[in-house]
C-alpha cells in the first residue's frame, strides 16, 4: 500500500525559470507603427464624421468625435440625390457638383496616361537594360537628372505648347504631357529588367527573333507583376493630379474630379462652404483608389523590392 501511495504522488513544481527581459527596441518599434497608422487613418475618420454630419450642428459640435446630427444627406447631395432647396434645409450651401460626369473624366483621364506611361516606359527601360548602344549610361544619367526638375517648370511651357495646337479643353491636352514616360517608371522597370536572365532571350535570338518579337513575347509577358505595379503607383498620382487639370481643363465636360471638388468648394451660395458636401464628396473620390490600393498593396511591396529599390 506504501509503495501504491507513493506511486501516486505528484512530482515536485520545478521552480520557475527566469523572465526574459523586455526589447524596448521591439516595443518603440511597435509604438511608432502604431502612432503612424493612427496620424494616417484619422483624417480620413475626420472626413467620414464630417459626412455623416449636418452642417447646421458641426459648429457646435466641433470637438465631438461622432458625427453630429447623423445625416446621409451630405451623400445624396454628392449623387445628385438632392434637391437644392432639400440641402439648404440641412444646412447645405445649395451648391451642385456634376459628381458622375467629373467621375468620368477621371477614370478617362487617369486610364489613359497609365496605359501610355506604363507602355513607353517599359520601351525605354527595355532599351537601356537589354540594347548595346553607344552612350547609354551617359543618357540614362542625364535622364534620371531631370527627376530632380520641379514639375512647376515645365508646367509653362507645356501649357503653351498645348494652347498653340489647340488642344485645351480636351482630352489630348490633358494627356499629352502625361502620356509617354517618367524617369521613375523607367529606372523601376529597367532594375527589374536588368535582373531578368538573358538565356530565353539568346535563345530566342538564336531561332531569329528580333527584339520587337522578344520584347512583346518574353520580356513584357515576364514582367507582369512590376507592370501592375507600376500601373497601379502612377493610377493614384494620376487620379489625383490637380495642378495641370485645372489649367487646361476648364471646361466642365473635361474636368476632373479633383478639381470639381475644388469648384464645389467655392461655390457657397449661402456664404459657407458645404463641409459635410464636401468630406463626402472627396470620400467617394478616393474610395476606387483606397480599394485598389488594398487589393494589391501587398504586390507594391514585393515588386519593388524585387526590383531592387532601397
Amino acid at each position: 500500500m506504501t509503495t501504491s501511495a507513493l506511486s501516486r504522488k505528484k512530482p515536485a513544481a520545478t521552480a520557475p525559470g527566469p523572465r526574459k527581459p523586455v526589447n524596448w527596441r521591439r516595443v518603440g518599434a511597435w509604438t511608432l507603427v502604431a502612432v503612424a497608422v493612427v496620424v494616417t487613418i484619422a483624417p480620413f475618420l475626420w472626413m467620414l464624421r464630417t459626412a455623416l454630419s449636418s452642417n447646421a450642428s458641426l459648429a457646435s459640435n466641433a470637438s465631438n468625435l461622432l458625427p453630429a446630427d447623423f445625416s446621409l444627406g451630405a451623400f445624396k447631395r454628392v449623387l445628385g440625390l438632392q434637391s437644392p432647396e432639400e440641402a439648404i434645409a440641412e444646412g447645405g450651401s445649395g451648391a451642385a457638383i456634376n459628381f458622375w460626369l467629373y467621375l468620368r473624366n477621371s477614370v478617362i483621364f487617369a486610364t489613359v496616361t497609365t496605359a501610355g506611361q506604363v507602355f513607353f516606359s517599359a520601351m525605354a527601360a527595355y532599351a537601356f537594360s537589354r540594347l548595346r548602344w553607344p552612350g547609354r549610361n551617359v543618357v540614362f544619367g542625364l535622364f534620371l537628372a531631370t527627376m530632380m526638375v520641379p514639375p512647376i517648370f515645365t508646367a509653362l511651357p507645356n501649357f503653351l505648347m498645348i494652347k498653340n495646337l489647340g488642344l485645351l479643353n480636351t482630352f489630348a491636352g490633358l494627356a499629352l504631357p502625361f502620356l509617354f514616360m517618367t524617369p521613375f517608371a523607367i529606372f523601376f522597370l529597367r532594375q527589374f529588367f536588368l535582373s531578368m536572365s538573358r538565356e530565353v532571350e539568346e535563345a530566342a535570338m538564336l531561332d531569329g527573333a528580333k527584339h520587337v518579337r522578344i520584347f512583346f513575347q518574353i520580356v513584357l509577358p515576364n514582367a507582369a507583376a512590376p507592370l501592375a505595379t507600376l500601373a497601379l503607383l502612377t493610377f493614384i498620382g494620376q487620379w489625383n493630379e490637380y495642378f495641370w487639370p485645372l489649367l487646361v481643363g476648364q471646361d466642365e465636360n473635361v474636368r476632373v474630379l479633383t478639381v470639381g471638388l475644388g469648384v464645389f468648394k467655392s461655390q457657397s451660395p449661402q456664404g459657407a462652404p458645404d463641409w459635410s458636401g464636401l468630406m463626402a464628396a472627396t470620400l467617394i473620390a478616393a474610395l476606387p483608389v483606397l480599394l485598389l490600393f488594398i487589393a494589391f498593396g501587398k504586390r507594391v511591396v514585393n515588386s519593388i523590392g524585387f526590383s531592387g529599390i532601397k
